[in-house]
């Protein structure tokens, strides 16, 4: 009796479904099961091509499970419904089978009617050919699914990435924001996500005065020593006026005007929330977007700009 092989594509990406295959080859050899493997170690072209042949051939289905949904179960639960989705369609193709072979070390229908028939195996979409199917039709499907998603919204580059957490992938995420593609439970989009609904977020259109405080600064802090990273670095999420660097520190420098002290120094301007954002843009900075700087230690900082001309500058690290 023929059998039942299963494998999931996409439990790791930030954005898109999680997607599980399920197939049963014809009992008759063909020519191009020696073709089966691992869908990751085939080309695109080639998955293409036995994707069809499979779809066409086998007693096949796929089980999906959303993003949306995926952050409401968790990925454990909808690894599981996903498998039950994959095996409830090929169940109403009324095709026979003895077995059931999930790829992994988890039984995902375990407690159901089908767990006496089933085993896992590690590495069982390169051994087994029928697990070798299932990983390749879910697979190309979602891959062709973020292809198409990418025509929605182009500037994330999902054609290229799949949704995995890629540089350019991430790169555009703080430059344009999440969708609702993206999985709200898996970092960094989980803390993206909490950060934009606490309505924390502080958007500035930094104005001619800011820039000439922000070069005054600039300025300032090179002649104190400091090698100048990034300028008004600028985020979907956040805005960092001045990174630096001074021996094995890095320091984030928030910028603030007075054209009279009357209103007080920078320090009277960095509340509570404020400190929570420059926080959180130093760490996002470090992690996600220039994690070559993350061996030195990380400092926030405050320069009170004042005068007509710039001329009166006192900064300090909050420590």
């Amino acid at each position: 009796m023929p059998i039942l092989g299963i494998d999931e594509v996409g439990r790791g990406p930030l954005a898109g479904p999680l997607v599980v295959g399920a197939v049963i080859l014809p009992e008759e050899e063909q020519a191009w099961f020696t073709e089966l493997n691992d869908s990751k170690k085939l080309t695109a072209k080639k998955r293409e091509k036995l994707s069809t042949l499979i779809l066409e051939n086998s007693a096949a289905g796929l089980g999906w499970v959303p993003a949306d949904e995926l952050d409401k179960i968790g990925i454990s639960k909808a690894l599981q419904l996903a498998t039950h989705r994959a095996v409830k369609s090929v169940q109403r193709l009324h095709v026979p089978f003895s077995q059931i072979i999930i790829d992994g070390k988890i039984n995902f229908l375990k407690n159901t009617p089908l767990e006496k028939y089933t085993s896992t195996l590690i590495k069982a979409d390169s051994q087994i050919k029928e697990v070798s199917a299932a990983s390749i039709i879910a697979k190309v499907a979602r891959d062709n699914y973020m292809i198409n998603l990418a025509n929605k919204f182009p500037n994330y580059g999902f054609e290229k990435h799949v949704g995995y957490g890629t540089k350019a992938h991430l790169n555009a995420i703080y430059k344009y924001g999440l969708t609702e593609e993206h999985r709200k439970s898996y970092e960094p989009c989980k803390s993206l996500s909490s950060f934009i609904s606490q309505k924390s977020v502080a958007k500035k259109n930094t104005t001619k005065t800011g820039q000439q405080a922000e070069q005054a600064v600039t300025a300032y802090l090179k002649q104190l020593g400091h090698t100048i990273v990034a300028n008004n670095h600028k985020t979907y999420y956040y805005e960092i006026d001045i990174i630096s660097t001074k021996n094995n520190y890095i320091y984030f420098t928030e910028v603030k005007y007075r054209k009279s002290p009357v209103r007080g120094d920078g320090l009277n301007a960095i509340t509570h929330s404020k400190l929570h954002q420059m926080q959180f843009a130093a760490e996002s900075y470090l992690k996600y977007q220039n994690s070559k700087l993350k061996n030195y230690d990380p400092l926030l900082a405050v320069a009170s700009v004042s005068g007509e001309n710039y001329e009166k500058i006192t900064w300090f690290p909050l420590t």
